[in-house]
């Protein structure tokens, strides 16, 4: 009796290390990704189809809120626990890489067929020489903004400069007992205005963010400087307000002030699209980024968020979380996925797409993809806490533009040495 029960306990050892559950005997992948509400829904719907169809497989999801989802990956797969997948931003790679929480893509995914697919952006996010994650989604920036209000201003034209946009805004915002009432443009700079710096309004200017390598900043010459004296001056000038200070607390601001019908235009990514058609109550619509002049360059930022397999996924757990991640990121479900949440799928052949091209909405941010740039990032939070730390500094405790680009270039420049140096 004794034997048959030690028998027994490998037995559900070995099932429990494969990842087996001891009551469904299905091969179970605990898959992870921060609170989107599109998203999460989105992923349960189908997570029930992928369950369905492959009978021996249990998918489940947890998620977490957006600002402590990295440090609970990090503390969970430290400790030998927590997701076999997980979706994180391309940018985060180099650290997750550094610090263990992924394993590199294994040789049932095809590299150089991703890379023919998804294209340049596709190569930012290769660190030491492999490809740790798959790309479900890109993303651009573009103008939403708000058609009632642009009707009421008297705006009859889509700005196509920076200049006719400030114009624009100024018509809009509208200041009542020393309080911003409605913004012309809400602006932000931790939601997406640090990427519209250092990849859009510092190369129209005439800069560059970065040299080649991404080893050295260059935002803060003096290109780029008149670039940062535009973008923090919108606010002194009248056309901009700060989300933060139109809805205090809220962590999308800038988005929620829009939304709420507070805001004429915000600038913003495809992802947001889900989020502005299931809560707008009047009628919007999207446009391409302005240029400096008209004919002047045109620039985008661009990005995209991945899966990755954590260390977690080994023997059946792996193929499980394989065979997960690869339905994820499959034509057809990227298809549904842009509908869904409204980020651009990875896949070439999608993103040429004549219809998706022309469709209003998606259209600006599909259209935007061939001079859209995405930046290496080596510490994403970090590098993103330097600019905005500087942009809020200029409005807050009124800093010299001059001061506070200094102030964020050398900051960030601390963690590119920091990075390269190891």
């Amino acid at each position: 009796m004794r034997k048959r029960y030690a028998v027994g306990l490998v037995a559900l050892s070995a099932a429990l290390a494969m990842g087996v559950s001891a009551q469904s005997g299905k091969t179970q992948v605990l898959y992870w990704q921060y609170v989107f509400a599109s998203k999460v829904s989105f992923v349960d719907e189908l997570m029930a189809e992928f369950n369905k169809a492959n009978p021996d497989i249990e998918v489940k999801q947890e998620n977490f809120p957006f600002d402590g989802y990295i440090a609970k990956v990090k503390s969970a797969v430290g400790a030998g626990q927590g997701p076999d997948v997980a979706n994180l931003f391309y940018g985060w790679l180099p650290d997750w890489v550094a610090g263990g929480y992924l394993q590199p893509l294994p040789s049932a995914f095809d590299t150089k067929a991703l890379e023919a697919s998804v294209g340049p952006l596709f190569k930012a996010g290769k660190v030491n020489g492999q490809y740790w994650a798959v790309p479900t989604a890109v993303r651009t920036l573009a103008i939403f903004y708000n058609k009632d209000l642009f009707k009421a201003a008297g705006i009859t034209k889509i700005p196509r400069t920076w200049a006719e946009l400030e114009a624009a805004a100024k018509k809009i915002q509208k200041v009542e007992n020393g309080k911003t009432t409605i913004a012309g443009i809400a602006i932000q700079p931790e939601g997406q205005d640090h990427h519209l710096f250092r990849e859009v309004l510092s190369r129209q200017w005439g800069g560059k963010p970065y040299t080649g390598d991404f080893k050295e900043i260059t935002y803060d010459s003096a290109a780029g400087l008149e670039a940062f004296k535009w973008y923090t001056g919108l606010i002194e000038r009248g056309a901009a307000t700060r989300g933060l200070d139109m809805l205090p607390g809220s962590g999308n601001a800038y988005r929620d002030t829009f939304i709420s019908g507070k805001a004429g235009m915000i600038v913003d990514g495809s992802f947001a699209i889900g989020g502005i058609r299931n809560g707008a109550k009047f009628d919007w619509g999207v446009f391409e980024l302005p240029t400096k002049e008209i004919g002047g360059l045109r620039a985008n930022f661009g990005s995209y968020w991945v899966h990755g397999l954590t260390p977690n996924a080994k023997g059946a757990k792996l193929e499980a979380s394989i065979k997960w991640m690869k339905f994820l990121t499959s034509e057809p479900v990227q298809r549904r996925w842009l509908q869904k949440i409204g980020e651009i799928p990875a896949n070439s052949a999608l993103i040429n797409d004549k219809a998706l091209r022309n469709d209003p909405i998606f259209g600006p941010f599909v259209s935007s993809l061939p001079f859209a740039r995405a930046t290496f990032f080596v510490d994403e939070i970090g590098q993103r806490k330097a600019l905005s730390d500087a942009m809020n500094s200029v409005w807050l405790t009124k800093t010299s533009p001059a001061d506070a680009l200094k102030a964020a270039a050398n900051g960030e420049q601390r963690l590119l040495n920091l990075f390269f140096k190891k």
